[in-house]
């Protein structure tokens, strides 16, 4: 019995790292969003402006998935805290568990490669 409550405590403990996360990095695209913000007034032709608005459609993309990605996981999160009987705790939600923790892989995969992108942006542009 004790196990079983272990191990709904892990898959709420991943839940509340994954949030923790994306807390994260939603605070870092707000960030590199006001940077292109600034830039963005800055004249700085053409050239510029093309990339710059490109990375701020893929900043609200992101964080529209990292939104949908959260309210996910907070409905998980909610699943799990009305869980009272401790047979009910099954493969199920491990199996869920599988496919949140692979969308959380995809999404630091891809905030990674957006990142990098925008840094080299701002070598180049600041």
């Amino acid at each position: 019995m004790e196990t079983q409550l272990l191990h709904l405590g892990d898959l709420k403990f991943n839940l509340d790292v994954w949030l923790r996360e994306l807390k994260f990095h939603k605070e870092e695209l707000g960030f590199f969003e006001k940077k292109l913000g600034e830039l963005s007034i800055r004249n700085l032709g053409q050239e510029a402006m093309v990339p710059l608005e490109k990375f701020q459609n893929k900043i609200a993309n992101e964080k529209d998935a990292l939104n949908k990605l959260k309210h996910r996981i907070k409905f998980k999160m909610n699943l799990l805290d009305k869980l009272t009987d401790l047979d009910k705790v099954d493969n199920s939600h491990r199996s869920n568990q599988v496919l949140l923790s692979e969308e959380m892989a995809t999404f630091n995969k891809l905030n990674v490669e957006l990142k990098a992108k925008m840094m080299n942006y701002f070598l180049r542009w600041l």
